[in-house]
């Protein structure tokens, strides 16, 4: 494999939040490499970690110790980040939204518009195009931030819990565009989930528990599955 095809490196990472007495880590001492095609589910109860985790992979975090390096990409700019919470910007609407990374990178506004429509039509939320953020739901605002990252076609996706606000047909289908987006370019995709069903659906699993990253040669994920499902009130 060439050093291109290494994304990012995360290498003994750990994220604390305040000082002394106070300070709570996120994150202890995770090690993962991402690599062109991947397809990971990072897998663990609301609370783990995950979200954290995925914020260093990003970018949006400094470790703060470790390192998390991106030795296969040109910037952060081919990272594509579906957050979990709300991510639109108020006074845009949807297609505005959807299209807003890749005018920002200089793609002229009718290319970008039609890239947008395109994505959005992937998610099923081509009719919400006009609509402003807080004339849709926050289960299509999800399948809007999914369509924001579809939109730029970037190197890495990295999904926070993106079927979480979402029906389970619905959310199949965001998990499906991001699979195919992903397939299609040939970029990583790495998904964050409490759900073993979404997990199953990636070909490799880590498990995180308490901000403790597993193994690759852990059997911890199946038994996070396990729990999360039973805690869950679903069948494991």
């Amino acid at each position: 494999m060439s050093p291109a095809d290494m994304l990012i490196d995360c290498q003994d990472a750990a994220l604390t939040f305040g000082r002394g007495p106070n300070a709570v880590v996120a994150v202890h001492g995770a090690g993962l490499r991402i690599r062109a095609g991947d397809r990971l589910a990072i897998v663990g109860r609301s609370g783990s970690g995950k979200s954290s985790l995925l914020h260093l992979l990003a970018g949006l975090e400094q470790p703060t110790s470790g390192t998390v390096t991106w030795p296969g990409l040109t910037g952060l700019r081919d990272i594509g980040l579906v957050f979990q919470g709300d991510s639109l910007i108020p006074a845009l609407d949807v297609v505005e939204n959807t299209a807003l990374p890749l005018v920002l990178t200089g793609i002229p506004d009718d290319r970008a518009r039609e890239a947008a429509l395109a994505a959005l039509a992937l998610v099923d939320a081509a009719d919400l195009a006009d609509r402003l953020p807080e004339e849709i739901s926050g289960g299509q605002a999800q399948r809007v931030a999914a369509a924001r990252v579809l939109a730029q076609a970037p190197r890495v996706i990295l999904a926070d819990e993106p079927t979480g606000r979402l029906d389970h047909a619905t959310g199949s289908r965001v998990l499906d565009a991001l699979l195919t987006a992903a397939d299609e370019t040939g970029a990583a995709l790495v998904v964050t989930t409490h759900d073993p069903a979404v997990a199953a659906r990636l070909t490799a699993r880590r498990a995180m528990c308490d901000g403790r990253l597993a193994s690759a040669d852990d059997a911890d994920a199946d038994r996070v599955d396990a729990d999360t499902a039973h805690s869950l009130g679903e069948p494991s």
